[in-house]
């Protein structure tokens, strides 16, 4: 594999992972104020490219794991379609495998 292919899927693959695990874990000190713990539900729509997919999809089955109450789903509109999707809030993460044009 080449240096720029790895960059291109390791930044919005930690783009993921980031903003995954902000939306989850739990630390055993801190108390919400209602009396338990709240389950996570909903739904993440991902889309944009297909060369970062694969990692798109794995971090959301490792997130469902995780929450199952929530619905993940990952599409391949490619780069300029995913970033389409995002604009008009169709989606809430777009995958990218190229530098964003205006």
């Amino acid at each position: 594999m080449n240096r720029r292919f790895l960059r291109n899927a390791a930044i919005p693959a930690a783009v993921l992972s980031l903003a995954l695990a902000a939306c989850g874990g739990q630390s055993e000190g801190s108390s919400s104020g209602s009396g338990g713990d709240t389950a996570l539900s909903g739904e993440i729509v991902v889309d944009g490219s297909s060369t970062v997919q694969p990692l798109t999809a794995a971090a959301g089955e490792l997130f469902k794991q995780e929450n199952p109450d929530v619905n993940v789903s990952v599409g391949t509109a490619g780069t300029g379609g995913g970033f389409e999707k995002f604009c008009i809030g169709d989606t809430d993460i777009s995958d990218a495998s190229r530098a964003i044009e205006a």
